[in-house]
């Protein structure tokens, strides 16, 4: 059911002949993929896989529609929809040309489309750090996040990509659009509890803290934490979502007054083990309330990149901090994650608050992500038009 959008009216009789511009900038393009990739059709195809293949290659050549970033006359930079070729995508030994048919929202892509040339370093330029589609050599989905994908190598937020193959992990899900709820967040999130249980944690020994828990990473952390039976203390600066991490599992959701600077070396023991999505001065008053042997898995750095701590958490009660990187680690650390949260770590609440939108509306969306307003994931799908939205 979930394909259906993407295929023809009929599932066979194809006209191979159309070019992608002739359908509206690539319409047919999407079903033709999209048919490939289903293999109860594949009876269908017959010997006329090859062909199909050959035309889908071809028609990849041509254009392709892309929400780019440029840099204006005065300096600022504003990002709009463009026609592109493929041909100018990056040329890379092995590089895997894969038409894509949904991406993300991250802080990174907000950064990257705000200008910021710690991001990205030249423009005009395509953002977005995750993607998923179909891999136009063999028609087999791909999955790709991180690495270099939307900071400097054109991103998702363009119908195509080119990429080395080792970066392309293997699609476990069901649905395409299902691993771009989760992203390179959602991964992040599974990074961090997974850190967490390889250094013991349990249950048993007490409360998890999670903070900026509305935010993309927060979120997921929260609803796994609780599915695996942990205690979740939610910490929030948005008071409007307080039900909304309640329903994610939390058994408690603090402010951010919880976490207020304090001249103190240490405080009082409370929390077993935490999810530190913001750094800065949060995971500094955090170290100092974490239980003897617990540890913080570190992922964020929203409220700052310094840390002014002292030893005294690690020296007198054995606290752990672990960073958590989703973006360089091998491909097969990643794949164990994804094949979890495909399996038994899928968040299905999460999975349902997810909203879809098309290249038009990633202006707003990215601005809410600068102003800290954004909450939930956000999905992008390049079938949506404002015609079709």
């Amino acid at each position: 059911k979930y394909w259906r959008k993407y295929l023809p009216s009929e599932e066979v009789g194809i006209p191979l002949s159309l070019s992608p511009l002739e359908s509206g900038g690539g319409a047919w393009s999407y079903s033709m993929n999209m048919l490939l990739a289903i293999p109860r059709l594949h009876a269908h195809l017959g010997t006329n896989r090859g062909n199909i293949l050959r035309s889908v290659s071809s028609s990849a050549s041509n254009y392709y529609q892309a929400w780019q970033v440029v840099e204006q006359d005065d300096g600022s930079y504003k990002g709009g929809e463009q026609t592109l070729a493929t041909e100018h995508l990056p040329h890379i030994d092995d590089g895997v040309l894969i038409r894509v048919t949904h991406s993300s929202l991250n802080y990174k892509d907000a950064l990257s489309a705000s200008g910021n040339r710690g991001v990205t370093r030249k423009f005009p330029h395509t953002p977005g750090i995750d993607a998923v589609g179909i891999n136009v050599r063999d028609a087999t989905p791909a999955l790709v996040t991180g690495y270099d994908l939307g900071m400097n190598t054109a991103g998702g937020y363009g119908e195509f990509i080119r990429v080395p193959k080792d970066w392309i992990a293997t699609l476990p899900f069901t649905e395409p659009r299902v691993a771009m709820i989760y992203g390179t967040a959602g991964l992040t999130a599974g990074l961090c509890v997974q850190k967490l249980l390889e250094m013991g944690a349990r249950p048993s020994q007490g409360p998890v803290v999670v903070t900026g828990a509305t935010g993309a990473v927060g979120t997921v952390a929260v609803e796994l934490l609780a599915k695996l039976g942990f205690e979740v203390v939610a910490v929030s600066g948005k008071a409007a979502q307080r039900e909304r991490l309640l329903e994610l599992g939390a058994t408690e959701v603090l402010g951010r007054d919880a976490l207020e600077a304090s001249k103190k070396p240490m405080l009082k023991p409370i929390f077993a083990n935490a999810v530190d999505t913001v750094g800065g001065p949060v995971l500094a008053e955090l170290l100092k309330q974490i239980l003897p042997g617990g540890s913080v898995s570190c992922c964020g750095l929203v409220a700052g990149v310094n840390l002014e701590t002292t030893v005294l958490p690690f020296i007198l009660r054995g606290v752990n901090l672990l960073g958590v990187d989703s973006v360089e680690i091998p491909l097969a650390q990643k794949q164990q994650v994804w094949d979890k949260l495909a399996g038994d770590w899928a968040c299905p609440k999460t999975e349902a608050a997810a909203i879809d939108i098309g290249r038009h509306q990633l202006d707003a969306h990215l601005e809410a992500f600068l102003k800290g307003s954004n909450s939930g994931k956000v999905v992008l799908d390049h079938s949506l038009t404002k015609n079709n939205e």
